[in-house]
């Protein structure tokens, strides 16, 4: 008799909606629910409801927005801490999953659980090392070296990175914290704020992408130069206007001036800088992915994870 393969939970956390599932794998997905972020007590109230319909399960993971807190040893273990979405800020997400459910429980950034994800599954598969860099709402970065995601002080804040202004650019920025940041100056928001339109609007020829292109390749001229990546996927969006990718790939290659190399960026880096193999599933399945790290954990099978 064929073993059945367990069933496990991920919630990807989002700051625009969530996305919940229960899977036994990315082609065995039993149920998924997705639904705008509003107020925590609202939002959460709905998962917790979905997840508790689709009971049993072996474990859960939660990819959430950031910034969070992934340090086991701090009282504010699992809270998101000091985002600027209103209403969200302190919010205890781990504490109140683990309150419903007696599984264990993995807890990670967004966008270091969707690159767990594209690591297991899709367009880092059989890598060592990938970055996913998600441009949307906001623009944020993760990565997997060897299997782990990236952790140290915090996690990786790779949107809030500063980038050299472009010759002629004098948009203010949009950020919050830091005005003219990647984010700020390269977020859906500020496509918006800059040209009065949003990024699904303008047409493959507008300026607007030039622009963006260059922005987008300075940051990864950076992310290659301190990390050194296998590869590197833009996720989110703003990618999905895929004529962004050639220009953001010939700018990044102009940028390095033959300094790195390697084939891949001399001579392929289309194999380099490529869009998620899952497509907009790169959060969920990564969440799941989570899970089926953290009960291979609990179950002594594999390295510590967070959780």
């Amino acid at each position: 008799m064929k073993k059945q393969r367990p069933l496990f939970a991920g919630l990807e956390g989002g700051g625009t909606k969530f996305v919940c599932a229960v899977a036994a794998g990315p082609e065995d997905i039993r149920a998924q629910e997705s639904f705008p972020t509003t107020m925590p007590e609202e939002t959460i109230g709905k998962a917790l409801s979905f997840f508790e319909g689709h009971e049993p399960f072996a474990a859960l993971g939660i990819a959430t927005f950031g910034p969070c807190d992934l340090d086991p040893r701090s009282p504010t273990y699992g809270q998101i801490t000091s985002t600027p979405k209103a209403g969200w800020k302190n919010v205890n997400l781990l504490g109140l999953f683990r309150r419903g459910f007696a599984v264990p429980i993995g807890f990670d950034t967004d966008v270091n659980v969707a690159a767990l994800g594209e690591w297991k599954w899709g367009a880092g598969k059989g890598l060592e090392s990938v970055v996913y860099m998600t441009v949307g709402t906001g623009i944020g970065g993760g990565g997997v070296i060897n299997g782990r995601m990236m952790h140290g002080l915090i996690h990786p804040e790779m949107g809030h990175i500063r980038v050299p202004r472009v010759s002629g650019d004098f948009f203010p920025g949009n950020c919050p914290y830091h005005g003219d940041c990647l984010q700020g100056l390269a977020a859906g928001p500020a496509i918006e704020a800059r040209w009065g339109k949003r990024a699904e609007e303008m047409p493959p020829d507008h300026p607007a992408w030039d622009l963006e292109a260059s922005y987008l390749a300075l940051a990864i001229n950076d992310l290659i130069c301190v990390l050194s990546p296998q590869r590197i996927i833009l996720g989110g969006g703003v990618m999905h206007q895929r004529h962004l990718f050639p220009l953001i790939r010939q700018k990044a290659k102009k940028l390095l001036n033959g300094y790195i190399q390697s084939p891949l960026i001399l001579e392929r880096i289309e194999e380099f800088i490529v869009p998620p193999g899952l497509g907009d599933r790169s959060g969920v399945l990564g969440a799941i992915a989570l899970a089926e790290q953290i009960r291979e954990y609990t179950r002594g099978d594999l390295f510590p994870c967070p959780g």
